[in-house]
């Protein structure tokens, strides 16, 4: 029996005894794993990489948090399902806005073409931002379906979240939205749900908090890799074939002295062609920006009135640091994204710069480690991880957005 979605043909889950579970390990850049397993602490990783699916894989450009999880989600890339940054600019009525709404959402998300299918389903993500795109859809019912956010775990009800009691069922109070506590969340209330619904499909979504302050292999780093591999062997032991991935990687971004290595684009061409002649929009901002300050490496720029376009493409290319600039149609057609929602230009930074705009509109006071972030090509490598063998022979052209696709075709019982 099979289920298309998004012109993707899926069969359909077993509804026992082995539940899907899909976890995004947000800006889990490859060797934070492999640096975990060094310290003899996480077993579930370590036989995952040994005995099950070890493929490397690649996100979605641009590689920020909600493009990748909306591709994961719905199996296809940004052109297809409409989400192509954190935050975007609407020319028509000039005005910035947060791509949270589900009104941007052009395609329903595998999730609800499985609730359909008379499927249960488990939606649980750290932050808030995302739990309306992620939950698109779905009719909350109460033991057959859930999707909340770590953030929001006191706030949960039957009416909004097809569940209640968080808080009590994990024995866990609610967690900062900067904190590692808050992906902990996430899967204490994940183990907790496995076992007492059986949800058939579950997904799991953690924050990238730890990642942008701690460099694989450091002390924190590893804590928090450990902490995820408890409670994945909970799942495994509960029968669940689980597929790990990430929505992108993470890198230095920052000077020998710790200060951002940063190229204030907006300030640039303000100082060629004048205040208003350009518009840089940043599409990490979102509502937590105190980890990295709104930087990111890959920013789109929208051109107002008569300048040539291959001449300020020609000028921003001469800048050290930047990696690639394209036009709207280039970039719509190498990085597969909604030609109408990306500005005139797309700019991609080197591995370790990043790109904002004025140096008066980021407000870097909360950056209390030097600079890490994402957002370029330089963070595409991902892991695609398995507690069960598959029948792929290798990983050529896998995308984080085949997690579901391989987790329900292509997995050897």
């Amino acid at each position: 029996m099979t289920i298309t979605i998004n012109d993707r043909i899926y069969n359909k889950p077993k509804k026992s005894p082995n539940p899907l579970v899909v976890v995004c390990i947000d800006g889990s850049e490859p060797g934070y794993i492999e640096a975990a397993i060094k310290t003899n602490h996480a077993p579930f990783f370590a036989n995952a990489m040994k005995n099950g699916m070890n493929f490397k894989a690649k996100c979605v450009v641009p590689s920020f948090t909600n493009p990748n999880n909306m591709s994961i989600v719905t199996g296809r890339p940004p052109d297809i399902h409409g989400i192509c940054g954190n935050f975007y600019y609407d020319k028509e009525n000039d005005v910035e806005i947060m791509m949270n709404d589900p009104s941007l959402l052009l395609v329903p998300t595998i999730f609800k073409s499985f609730q359909d299918a008379g499927y249960k389903i488990a939606v649980i993500t750290a932050k808030d931002k995302l739990r309306a795109l992620l939950c698109d859809g779905l009719t909350m019912l109460e033991g057959n379906i859930c999707g909340f956010s770590a953030e929001k775990t006191d706030q949960c009800s039957i009416e909004n979240n097809g569940i209640d009691n968080i808080i009590a069922m994990t024995g866990m109070a609610l967690p900062n939205v900067y904190s590692a506590e808050l992906s902990e969340m996430i899967f204490n209330a994940g183990v907790k749900i496995m076992a007492r619904d059986r949800p058939d499909l579950m997904y799991l979504s953690t924050t990238d908090y730890i990642q942008h302050k701690h460099a694989e292999g450091t002390k924190s780093a590893n804590d928090f890799y450990i902490m995820m591999d408890r409670y994945l062997t909970k799942l495994d032991a509960m029968g669940c074939t689980i597929i790990i991935t990430a929505d992108h990687g993470m890198n230095d971004k920052y000077n020998e002295d710790g200060s951002p290595n940063v190229i204030y684009l907006q300030d640039v061409l303000d100082d060629k062609y004048g205040a208003g002649a350009t518009r840089v929009i940043c599409p990490i901002t979102d509502p937590y920006v105190l980890h990295h300050g709104a930087l990111g490496s890959y920013v789109t720029v929208y051109l107002a009135g008569e300048i040539d376009v291959n001449e300020i493409l020609v000028k921003i290319k001469s800048i050290n640091g930047i990696d690639d600039v394209l036009t709207a149609k280039q970039a719509s057609v190498k990085f597969q994204l909604p030609i109408d929602r990306i500005g005139d230009l797309v700019i991609v930074a080197a591995k370790n710069k990043v790109i904002g705009t004025t140096i008066s509109r980021h407000d870097l006071s909360g950056l209390k480690q030097p600079l890490r972030s994402h957002g370029g090509v330089s963070e595409q490598n991902i892991p695609m991880l398995s507690n069960k063998k598959c029948d792929l022979t290798n990983d050529d052209g896998l995308r984080n957005f085949d997690a579901f696709f391989i987790g329900l075709n292509h997995m050897i019982d």
